[in-house]
């Protein structure tokens, strides 16, 4: 719904303008909609992170001097069953950001063999029960809606170990979902792109909802801040590396009190900011 980009928009204009990019053409036409007060300072377009670079110059941003990442799902996508993103209201096994994807979770629950679906639970959506559930999965094939779904999860996990602060099917879902749209890649591309672009003494800012994508910003943020990254015991540096990038904030910056007690789905969020080198600071 552009509302960081409306608090930025007000901060930057007159003189300033705005790229928003989102995979999601329903995002991309709410957005527009919502900034079109703004006129020709705002521009939206539909693209993914890892396309940062291209979609940005093909829009006449050919550099940048702040680039904000909003990682994860949004409320909207979250809210509404057809997207079958959640598993609170029945709706089809679907899961694309980009409904022209080719890759569901109907696919994958339904056409993977187990041991693929495993690795996904697991490395995805970090369920220790990651076996036992891609066993049920599969014994209870074809599953055709969230419900359907979320019931086998329900049956795979005894109830003693049922999570107490989450539905006991929020970490497959999350799995499924980062598998369908391959997020950490599209992440990791975006990250190398936004370096390219921002301009010396631009800043990259990261919101982050779990471990998998916090860590992976941490790790590039430290990557790219560090001069030598070769092995710690190589006598000699050879990998010619040189630091690009000035590490803001030390630790992640989380929502206050107040802040989650207004939009309870913002207790999870992690901001990390991040500076590139060689020019004046902002």
């Amino acid at each position: 719904m552009a509302g960081h980009a409306r608090q930025i928009l007000e901060r930057i204009t007159p003189g300033g303008r705005l790229l928003g990019i989102d995979r999601d053409p329903s995002a991309v036409e709410a957005g527009r909609q919502a900034l079109a007060g703004f006129g020709p300072a705002a521009t939206v377009v539909q693209g993914r992170f890892g396309e940062l670079g291209e979609v940005a110059a093909l829009a006449g941003f050919p550099s940048a001097d702040l680039v904000l990442f909003d990682f994860g799902i949004s409320s909207a996508q979250l809210d509404a069953p057809e997207r079958g993103f959640s598993f609170r209201s029945d709706g089809p096994l679907d899961m694309r950001m980009d409904p022209g994807g080719d890759v569901t979770a109907a696919r994958i629950v339904n056409q993977y063999d187990e041991a693929e679906i495993e690795r996904i639970l697991r490395t995805y959506g970090e369920e220790r029960w990651a076996r036992r559930v891609a066993k049920f999965i599969v014994a209870r094939r074809p599953l055709r809606t969230t419900r359907d779904l979320a019931s086998a999860v329900e049956a795979a996990i005894p109830r003693q170990a049922w999570p107490r602060d989450i539905h006991v099917a929020t970490r497959t879902f999350q799995g499924l979902r980062i598998a369908v749209n391959d997020e950490l890649g599209e992440i990791e591309a975006g990250l190398k792109a936004a370096l390219e672009i921002l301009n010396p003494g631009g800043r990259m800012a990261t919101i982050s909802f779990h471990s998998l994508e916090d860590r992976l910003v941490k790790s590039f943020f430290i990557v790219e801040s560090t001069d030598c990254i070769c092995p710690p015991q190589q006598p000699v540096c050879t990998c010619g590396h040189r630091a690009s990038l000035r590490i803001v904030t030390r630790r992640p910056v989380r929502p206050s009190a107040e802040e989650v007690d207004s939009n309870p789905r913002a207790r999870s969020a992690r901001l990390r900011v991040a500076e590139k080198t060689g020019g004046e600071k902002l």
